[in-house]
């Protein structure tokens, strides 16, 4: 066969050949066993023979010339005597004749070093390695008769890392099954000297190439032992040379090796792991498949699922179940077994082994007991008992335990002098390392209480920093909310969606919280996305595709109540509060729900369904007085107050909410702006138009991030004033902060305003001339949200009937669109 498809080495030695046959050569090769020498070596010999060159192939005795008409092609060298590699070295300083000599790079003796010295100096040695995918390629389209799929050429290459030797024997035995490969390869192995194939095991069960866990695994001196090993087994083509294991190589091992020995290697390296804090998992892998017990294995599963715990990589269940087969008493093993469940998402679980050792507390130490009082304090805040949760949280500081952790449910109940205490307490300080989680839990204690006492920006970074200490999975499975889902909370009160949305974001692909959090920060980007105007999206956050906990079943709630409620569509409005209502009940009033409490107020007005939500406003209100009225969090349901006091036709009852956020105006630009909306909103409905005023207020709104509410202003507005050019201009900003194209498909009942529509100008005055009493009737339905089917049926009309007398009606009104109907009509009938 050609060499060249071997290595690229091979091209140049050939080459060399045969563009200069008369001249003298010294050519040194070097490579493992298996990397092709013997192969290229032959190429070389032909290439010479072809040239008219007599290639002697046996080496000369010590005093024997060199043929200098002649080429010398030895294989094998470094298996030759010193003597005849002495002599060898002086024919190679001597003048004439070629030689061509390959050996391997161990074992290398004095001789056989200064043979490659002197072998050099007359060029570089051609250093064979392993091939690439376009070389395995080529040997399995040589091998197999035809072009190779890419999957395989990959699997060739992944199981035997590229060694030439090792691709043959698996293309030559693509037929055959994996067993007699193995069986073959095997046979090669028993060859090797007892060290090697002792560091092919320890390679085969998962051992690292450290020196630090190889010396003791395999009883050897000291670091140059390993070495001399790797180096060894690199040259005989069992290892690369990095030390890195070959699958095919390690599979025909274990396949060699007596059960109980691979068993004894991995129990050994486990606990090396074990005792130094390195990486078990694959030596408990292995002794799961072993079915291995015993009190030491027990302890091996426990850190393999700790570590898969710690990394979020996978179930930690299975070795957590497989330590306790192994003789692991289950109660000490529960706080770990209930973390992992937090960080899996199946809270159920988690609240079983939380409460196995709350049940059961003197039979654990402090910090088991921490842990498992932790995990049942965060379950229970993710579903919606945030009092029940600060309790555990107590208990678990007077255990000693992170007296952080409580400052976000304490302050969410409003126990503001107590969380104080808290972050200020002696837990806080001292009793613990300054890890990572530790800062982190720090800062969002603190994040959470400024933003009820102190400057909302101020709480906004410090919540996204800890956000970003905690961007490994797991950090957050402890804290009542993710710092990420509280960071965004805080700055869409702030009106920054940028910086809400970009917290949520990297939170999402780090996975911060594991996979219960991750339907939170969904349903939380989909709130920003409503806010945003980006509706498709908004309503694709709420497939998650799995039964929510309470919390986020509110959430989800009301931004479904928002969405239909965005988009005019009253038979949506009524099947997401019907949702609503289910979930309100089942989730009491804490710090973190106003903004879905704020949304599901103004939903309950326009449904005249207030009584659902009183009882919530009223704890509402109280939370917020014990915690001082912070305005951060207070404002969302100020701004719901003003519209819900226009839904119920009561406009002066949003003069404490209009006076709330007017008050807050000079330290929020989020407050300013409802304060300003608010105001003009209230003068529309009056039928005071300015319209410079209002698309300040509109623009005003839309940078604080309520682009909806700022684009459905500007569009009542236009319908109302009576200045044309004003109306253009109001139409305009609407539509430029991107509302649909049904700008006041959703209207508060309210004193009629002059509409800019000249056929509808004289609606007001004279509506009982505008429509006929049975078109008075079809528009009551229409306004009601029934489609055409069901008010010809309530009618006792046909559908196109209805369809009829809203084209007439639309046409007699002059309305443009179906937003402008909607607003005539109701100025109308609703009179």
């Amino acid at each position: 066969m050609d060499a060249a498809t071997l290595v690229d080495g091979a091209r140049t030695a050939l080459r060399e050949v045969e563009d200069a046959p008369d001249a003298a050569r010294r050519i040194d090769v070097v490579g493992p066993g298996g990397y092709g020498k013997t192969v290229l070596l032959s190429a070389v010999a032909a290439a010479y023979t072809a040239a008219g060159v007599p290639v002697r192939r046996d080496v000369p005795a010590p005093g024997e010339p060199l043929d200098p008409a002649g080429a010398l092609v030895v294989d094998d060298a470094h298996l030759l005597p010193e003597d005849r590699l002495r002599h060898l070295t002086e024919l190679a300083a001597a003048d004439g004749g070629r030689i061509v000599v390959a050996h391997r790079p161990h074992p290398e003796s004095r001789a056989m070093a200064a043979l490659g010295a002197e072998l050099s100096r007359h060029g570089r040695p051609v250093m064979l390695g392993v091939l690439d995918r376009a070389g395995v390629a080529a040997r399995a389209e040589a091998l197999l008769g035809g072009r190779p799929t890419a999957d395989a050429v990959d699997s060739v290459l992944r199981r035997t890392a590229g060694i030439p030797a090792l691709v043959d024997t698996l293309l030559r035995a693509h037929s055959a099954a994996d067993a007699s490969v193995l069986a073959q390869l095997g046979y090669a192995l028993e060859d090797l000297t007892p060290g090697v194939r002792d560091l092919l095991l320890a390679r085969a069960v998962g051992a690292p190439s450290d020196a630090e866990v190889l010396v003791p695994l395999l009883d050897l001196p000291g670091a140059e032992a390993v070495d001399a090993l790797v180096v060894a087994a690199w040259s005989e083509g069992r290892l690369l040379a990095d030390g890195g294991a070959v699958p095919l190589v390690s599979a025909a091992v274990l396949a060699r090796t007596p059960p109980a020995t691979a068993i004894d290697m991995r129990r050994t390296l486990a606990e090396i792991e074990l005792g130094r804090g390195g990486d078990v998992l694959d030596a408990a892998r292995g002794l799961l498949r072993a079915g291995a017990t015993g009190r030491r294995v027990a302890a091996v599963f426990a850190a393999a699922g700790d570590q898969v715990v710690r990394a979020g990589t996978g179930d930690a269940d299975e070795f957590y179940d497989a330590a306790i087969r192994a003789g692991s008493a289950p109660l000490l093993l529960a706080p770990r077994r209930a973390e992992a469940a937090v960080i899996a998402g199946d809270l159920d679980t988690a609240l079983d082994h939380a409460d196995l050792v709350l049940d059961n507390v003197d039979g654990v130490g402090d910090a088991d007991a921490c842990r498992a009082g932790a995990v049942a304090a965060a379950v229970l805040a993710r579903r919606g008992n945030l009092a029940r949760s600060a309790d555990l949280y107590r208990w678990t500081t007077s255990l000693g335990g992170s007296s952080a952790l409580a400052v976000p449910a304490l302050v969410g109940i409003g126990a503001l002098d107590e969380a104080r205490a808290a972050l200020a307490g002696p837990a806080a300080v001292g009793r613990r390392p300054p890890t990572l989680r530790s800062g982190a839990e720090e800062l969002t204690a603190q994040g959470v209480l400024e933003s009820v006492t102190g400057a909302p920006t101020g709480a906004m970074s410090k919540l996204v920093r800890a956000a970003g200490l905690l961007e490994p999975p797991n950090r957050a499975a402890l804290l009542s909310d993710t710092p990420a889902a509280l960071a965004a909370l805080v700055a869409v009160q702030c009106g920054e969606l940028a910086v809400a949305q970009s917290v949520l974001e990297r939170a999402t692909t780090a996975g911060l919280g594991g996979c219960g959090a991750a339907v939170r920060h969904r349903l939380l980007l989909g709130w920003i996305a409503m806010y945003r105007g980006a509706h498709a999206t908004a309503r694709a956050a709420l497939d998650v595709g799995r039964a929510l906990e309470p919390r986020d079943e509110l959430l989800a709630a009301a931004l479904e109540v928002a969405l239909a409620r965005r988009a005019g569509d009253p038979a949506a409005l009524m099947t997401g509060w019907a949702r609503a209502r289910e979930a309100i009940v089942q989730h009491p009033v804490d710090l973190f729900v106003l903004q879905p409490l704020s949304e599901l107020r103004v939903a309950a007005a326009r449904l005249r369904e207030q009584s659902w939500v009183a009882p919530h406003l009223d704890e509402a209100a109280a939370l917020l007085g014990r915690l001082g009225n912070p305005l951060l969090w207070a404002a969302p349901l100020h701004w719901a107050g003003v519209h819900a006091a226009m839904f119920a036709d009561t406009p002066d009852a949003a003069a404490p909410d209009v006076a709330a956020l007017e008050a807050g105006s000079s330290t929020s630009r989020y407050a300013a702006a409802m304060a300003v909306g608010a105001r003009q909103w209230l003068l529309v409905l009056r039928g005071e138009v300015d319209p410079d005023a209002v698309e300040a207020a509109a623009r005003g709104l839309h940078a604080v991030g309520l682009s909806w509410d700022g684009g459905r202003l500007a569009g009542q507005a236009a319908i109302r004033t009576r200045d044309k050019k004003g109306m253009a201009s109001l139409l305009g900003t609407a539509r430029a902060l991107h509302v649909v194209e049904q700008v006041v498909a959703e209207q508060p009942s309210a004193p009629a305003a002059p509409s800019p529509a000249p056929a509808a100008s004289a609606s007001a005055s004279a509506s009982d001339d505008v429509l006929s009493e049975r078109e008075r009737e079809v528009a009551a339905l229409v306004l009601d949200g029934l489609t055409y089917k069901q008010i010809g049926e309530q009618l006792f009309i046909s559908a196109k009937t209805v369809e009829h007398h809203v084209a007439r009606m639309r046409q007699r009104l002059g309305s443009g669109s179906r937003g402008e109907l909607f607003a005539h009509l109701r100025s109308i009938v609703r009179t």
